[in-house]
């Protein structure tokens, strides 16, 4: 399709990009990437998990509507139509689901289809959906391919709302597709860290950094033997406009993420190396960390063939860069007096 930030042949304007949640961690970046290629950038954000300070470099250059999803299409009314959504926001956070499970299965099944129904009565722009890993569920394989069987715990453990929720996002995204000729492509993310993501709704990396610079205890859940593959936002943001211009990945489902896990406990070890800290590893059963019948995954790795093959994603940023990176932002908005 040429450049990937290339204007419409047809069209002497540039592409116009709507992102929801486009405050948040993995938002802005991408709101800083379309900008940087000559997007013109809309943005839905009611900023309970993102923050405006996020976007401070480019909050001149983009339209900003603070408020939640389906209110902000109201004030829409006759703009001029997308040529692409990113539908980024959602509740996010182990904590945050747990502590707040109606809102979050409202907000993440809701908001999505309101966004479909946005998309397919302005023009049918190219929409992505952010799915999780969390739709694998818990089963018997430790590295997820896209068609593998999806296998939850019961419905009377709250933690497997979040999972649900997401698999009928990903089943509405589908419908879409089938029965409106919406083009929709679905991102599993997997364990998206770097700076801007905070710690306070259980991201363990910015946890984790946040106690090292200030030479605390890093709380380890567990033994710390399961593991995970971390993957910096600032390759994921890169590869999602490669994904929403390619009608190859239209009604599909991609893993997004690197595929070399570390255990928590070796997680915790390199960000004391990286840091130069003199913190030392806690361990906190998982009875005292979450409420009773909380389960989690042993392990969880992303099979990337399917990506790899499409659009040719290829990670960059190493584990240690990222952590350097994190650590440098939260310093900075200490210094700026942020939370």
């Amino acid at each position: 399709m040429g450049d990937e930030f290339q204007s419409h042949s047809d069209l002497d304007r540039p592409r116009r990009a709507l992102v929801t949640g486009g405050a948040g961690f993995i938002g802005s970046h991408l709101v800083e990437h379309l900008l940087s290629g000559g997007c013109a950038v809309t943005v839905i954000d009611n900023l309970s998990t993102g923050r405006r300070e996020n976007l401070d470099r480019v909050i001149e250059q983009v339209e900003f509507i603070e408020c939640d999803v389906i209110d902000g299409f109201s004030g829409l009314d006759g703009h001029e139509e997308f040529d692409e959504i990113y539908h980024l926001a959602a509740a996010v956070g182990v904590e945050l689901v747990l502590d707040n499970p109606i809102e979050s299965i409202k907000t993440n099944i809701n908001g999505t289809d309101a966004v479909f129904e946005y998309a397919i009565a302005n023009g049918s722009p190219t929409t992505l959906i952010a799915s999780s890993s969390e739709v694998y569920g818990k089963p018997g394989t430790s590295v997820f391919s896209e068609d593998d069987d999806l296998l939850f715990g019961p419905t009377s453990v709250t933690r497997w709302s979040y999972a649900h929720a997401k698999a009928i996002d990903e089943h509405l995204a589908l419908a879409y597709w089938h029965q409106h000729k919406l083009p929709t492509v679905i991102c599993r993310f997997f364990n998206t860290v770097g700076p801007r993501q905070v710690g306070r709704y259980g991201m363990v990396l910015p946890r984790f950094v946040q106690a090292a610079m200030k030479n605390q205890p890093l709380r380890v859940y567990g033994d710390g033997s399961q593991s995970r593959c971390f993957c910096d936002g600032r390759d994921v943001i890169a590869v999602l406009p490669k994904m929403v211009r390619s009608p190859d990945c239209f009604g599909r489902v991609f893993n997004v993420g690197a595929d070399h896990p570390i255990s928590i406990l070796e997680l915790a070890g390199r960000v004391i190396e990286t840091l130069g800290s003199c913190s030392e590893i806690q361990f906190v059963p998982y009875c005292d960390a979450y409420p009773a019948g909380f389960e989690d995954l042993r392990h969880r790795k992303p099979d990337l063939d399917r990506i790899r093959g499409t659009v040719g994603f290829e990670p960059k940023f190493s584990l240690k860069q990222t952590i350097e990176d994190l650590a440098a932002e939260l310093s900075q908005t200490a210094i700026r007096g942020g939370s």
